[in-house]
């Protein structure tokens, strides 16, 4: 039997916590029918010294009078400042290192991995997030190898997924992992899973900050924001901005974390995403109303920025085909 420990951290999303808990107690349920035991021990796992009895129906313990867990699950964090979810789960840092030093798996979904990356427990690891989340994680904690793009990733014992339903990719690593392909079979059906997903890029948002108090580079993005679908270059977009172009890209990409040349371009592809979701403008009328000339460079460059073509996005994304989907 495997000890796995599900982490109840403050600020915890909750639907992040139903998932986990609905994916591996329908594992032991297959096992229960099978009249075999059951695979995983759950464990609900709080902070405190003295938690309260029960979270909805589960019992609750303190990860200070737990036993040593084979498996530690860290759900996502809801909606609001990482920074302060993080600052609210210090306490949970060395309990972390001590059970992964013992051999414990640590396993964090969508924006759980900001707690083991304050930890230091992803340095020097490949680590991924949600898409819209991957930049912070990436500039904040530098030594982690960031991969954006992959819905799941395992280094030395540790694993994080990407963002929402990614996280199931990672449960389903997981019961591979420890239950075999059967297991892991029946679990996507069940659940109607698609196993095939590699990549999470095309999920993404850009929304860079316009609050980093910097107003020179707030006129710089106000500036690219209003000019992209002129084709202009980043130096005539910038050329008004009363600073050298050096000290523009490195005030830039000091407060964005991008430099202005990747801000016009993420500002364009993002237009263009919008444009082949909510329209039904031609490929050649979307580039051109998002500031591209060339045909060839925008497919290339669009499927770099989203992972698939802008004919494979529209037929994801696309509000039309949606609504005769749901008609």
């Amino acid at each position: 039997m495997v000890n796995l420990g599900l982490l109840i951290t403050h600020k915890h999303r909750l639907l992040s916590v139903a998932a986990l808990l609905d994916v591996f107690e329908s594992v032991n349920g297959f096992y229960e029918r099978a009249n075999e035991p059951t695979f995983f021990n759950i464990n609900l796992l709080s902070p405190e010294m003295q938690p309260g009895q029960f979270y909805g129906s589960y019992p609750m313990q303190s990860i200070h009078s737990a036993e040593q867990q084979d498996l530690i699950l860290i759900p996502a964090f809801g909606a609001g400042d990482l920074k302060i979810s993080i600052a609210k789960n210090q306490m949970l840092i060395p309990w972390l290192w001590d059970q992964y030093k013992k051999g414990a798996e640590l396993a964090s979904f969508c924006t759980g991995a900001f707690l083991l990356a304050a930890a230091g427990l992803l340095n020097g690891k490949e680590a991924t997030t949600h898409i819209d989340s991957a930049q912070a994680l990436a500039s904040n904690f530098p030594e982690i190898i960031m991969k954006s793009d992959a819905v799941v990733t395992e280094d030395k014992g540790i694993y994080t997924s990407g963002g929402a339903t990614s996280s199931f990719h990672l449960m389903l690593y997981l019961i591979q992992r420890h239950c075999g392909k059967e297991q892991t079979l029946r679990t996507a059906k069940m659940f109607a899973i698609d196993m095939d997903r590699e990549q999470q890029t095309y999920f993404g948002t850009f929304m860079p900050s316009q609050n980093h108090g910097d107003g020179l580079v707030n006129m710089a993005q106000q500036k690219i924001e209003k000019e992209y679908q002129e084709g202009s270059t980043i130096e005539m977009l910038i050329q008004d901005i009363p600073a050298s172009r050096r000290n523009v890209v490195r005030r830039f990409k000091q407060a964005i974390g991008v430099t202005p040349i990747e801000y016009l371009q993420r500002t364009r592809i993002e237009a263009a995403k919008k444009l082949l979701a909510q329209t039904d403008q031609s490929v050649l009328e979307v580039m051109l109303n998002s500031g591209y000339n060339d045909l060839k460079s925008f497919r290339q460059l669009f499927k770099k920025s989203t992972g698939v073509t802008p004919k494979e996005y529209r037929y994801k994304f696309n509000i039309a085909k949606l609504d005769s989907r749901v008609s």
